[in-house]
């Protein structure tokens, strides 16, 4: 190891022991002081919208210059607007109820020992997230509340406004008496700072990545601090034979157009046979029309009404999360079909089936291995806050500990508590 990577690992786990410090002091913390200052970083947020705003502007024009995509540009912009619901959605997470000391589980065993295995705070959270300065603020309020101080690693791309949201909440925790170092970021250490946090085992009790493929599978496979494993989205519609098409169509584009620089955005279209005729010239169309770039398979291409264009889809494009007015359209005879493109191509995010068949709606959500199936709604319902967590710290694909949207119990652990009268063991 570098000179250099010794002296940045030296300070990364210096801010770690400054973070499990400031945790204790949330550890035995009463929720209404909790709640007490997450309102106030909602109302610090909002105060300094011009500071941030600002901030925001220099992230935007080097990105754009950068040649960032317009859907992750939007999903790094920030208005005032945008800085109004982010503070909203702490609120939001003040509202819910506090998950630590929620018992899971409690009996009292024959011999008279009393179990109870209770919810506790994690300790020290780390975040890994690129382009989404929201997120920082998610990440905030979330672990505030369950009870974690949090360590925060946002990416060059969002660099600025990130340096300005940890600023005012770290100024609005100190206001409430809680220690600034609840929230710390390792950003001016850039991308050494991250590797650092991904070797704090011990100092760290979980570190969570957030984005695309490439960020995700380096935290997975490098990181020494147990992972969370946050997935990315290619997320399936399938339209089956009974689908009300009226709705079909609505929903398809909503899940597409609404906001297409998101993980839970369509990216694979599959329509059946039976109604593929009558549903795709209109689907295309209006997709076209919203500046959708199309990729569909032969069935699909021959189905374009004049002058829509559909290009040839590979296997690439069954594979891809676009983030981007992108979609790949495919036709399945059956059911069975669409399920095994599925399996085959689905990244185990948010799959979707539209239907008016009971069985088939049963089948599809039975036999669908992803963390949301949803019938005849939008893709893009699955979200923290869509689903009623508040904020959300980011949505696992990995199948221990928390699977789909993770909120305030995703950032809790238990521990068992068992109470005696001078119980012995023979």
């Amino acid at each position: 190891m570098r000179d250099s990577d010794v002296r940045v690992e030296a300070e990364v786990f210096a801010v770690a022991r400054r973070g499990k410090e400031a945790a204790r002091t949330l550890a035995t913390a009463p929720s209404s002081l909790k709640d007490a200052a997450l309102q106030a970083l909602a109302d610090a947020l909002v105060a300094s919208s011009e500071e941030i705003v600002v901030a925001n502007a220099q992230d935007i024009a080097r990105e754009r210059a950068a040649g960032m995509s317009e859907g992750l540009l939007d999903r790094l912009a920030l208005s005032p607007e945008r800085i109004t619901a982010i503070a909203e959605a702490l609120r939001d997470v003040a509202a819910l109820p506090d998950p630590v000391g929620d018992v899971v589980l409690g009996r009292t065993l024959p011999n008279g020992l009393v179990l109870r295995q209770v919810r506790v705070p994690m300790g020290v959270v780390g975040m890994i997230y690129e382009a989404r300065p929201n997120v920082t603020v998610d990440a905030a309020g979330l672990a505030l509340k369950s009870g974690n101080a949090v360590i925060l690693r946002g990416g060059a791309a969002a660099a600025c406004s990130n340096e300005a949201i940890v600023r005012v909440l770290r100024k609005a925790l100190v206001a409430q008496g809680l220690p600034a170092d609840l929230i710390q970021t390792v950003d001016p250490w850039g991308r050494p700072g991250g590797i650092a946090l991904m070797r704090a085992r011990g100092l760290v009790d979980v570190l969570i990545p957030r984005g695309g493929a490439g960020l995700i599978q380096t935290v997975v496979t490098e990181s020494l601090v147990p992972v969370i494993e946050t997935g990315v989205g290619n997320c399936h519609i399938y339209v089956d034979a009974s689908a009300d098409l009226n709705k079909a169509l609505d929903i398809v584009m909503n899940a597409k157009t609404q906001r297409v620089g998101v993980c839970n955005a369509l990216e694979t279209l599959l329509v059946s046979t039976a109604i593929a005729e009558d549903f795709l010239p209109r689907v295309l169309l209006a997709l076209a029309d919203a500046g959708v770039t199309l990729h569909g398979d032969q069935f699909t291409q021959d189905a374009a009404p004049a002058g829509i264009t559909v290009i040839s889809a590979t296997d690439d494009d069954w594979a891809t999360e676009y983030l981007a007015p992108e979609l790949a359209i495919g036709v399945v005879d059956t059911l069975d079909e669409a399920i095994e493109h599925i399996r085959q191509y689905s990244s185990g995010h948010t799959e979707a089936i539209l239907t008016s068949d009971l069985a088939a709606s049963e089948r599809f959500t039975a036999e669908v291995d992803a963390a949301a199936v949803l019938v005849n709604a939008s893709t893009r319902f699955t979200d923290g806050g869509e689903f009623g967590l508040g904020a959300e710290i980011g949505i696992s694909t990995q199948k221990l500990h928390a699977r789909g949207p993770m909120g305030l119990d995703a950032l809790t652990t238990t521990k068992w508590v068992v109470i005696g009268q001078g119980n012995v063991r023979t």
